[in-house]
């Protein structure tokens, strides 16, 4: 996960609402943006309400941090040293070639994306990513198979539900 913002729901929610200390229901709804803000703003951070990278590293939720194209700030610049390339902070394409490359060496799926498996490759600068960070960063396959089963079934009983009109959404109502 790269950002959290309002509206996005899952486990990496769950994990910063805890962090945070509101209630943890998964759901970044509007407690969660103003409880992040507050704690950026404490934090010397943009209080943006949109948790990224350098919010994880500081929370001590490494196991959040995901880099890629696009992505900019501090862990950026850690990571642009680690590759031994100018630290502008500015996830560019420069900096997804030269990953890739470290990736193709590391023997890694060289996917320009930089999680804590890859992370943990760069111990020099990156000391926090540990094998348990790594760990907690990784799904339980079983429960990927349980969370799509239960989309499947959603759909299926969406699908078998009575046809409404296309109106309905806008007025609630059969049209």
């Amino acid at each position: 996960m790269a950002f959290l913002k309002s509206g996005v729901s899952g486990e990496p929610v769950k994990l910063l609402q805890a962090k945070l200390g509101v209630p943890v229901d998964g759901a970044f709804g509007p407690a969660t943006e103003a409880a992040l803000k507050a704690w950026q703003t404490a934090q010397g951070l943009a209080a943006d309400g949109i948790a990224g990278p350098d919010s994880f590293a500081k929370m001590g939720l490494h196991e959040l941090i995901l880099l890629s194209q696009g992505t900019n700030g501090e862990m950026v610049k850690k990571l642009q040293t680690a590759l031994g390339l100018t630290a502008d902070g500015m996830f560019g394409p420069g900096t997804k070639a030269a990953l890739v490359a470290f990736q193709q060496k590391m023997g890694r799926d060289a996917d320009g994306i930089a999680g804590p498996d890859t992370l943990a490759k760069m111990p020099a600068l990156f000391p926090e990513i540990t094998p348990a960070v790594v760990a907690k960063s990784t799904v339980d396959p079983a429960s990927v198979a349980e969370d799509i089963v239960g989309e499947v079934e959603k759909t299926v009983e969406a699908l078998a539900a009575p046809a409404k009109s296309l109106w309905s959404r806008l007025f609630g109502k059969k049209a």
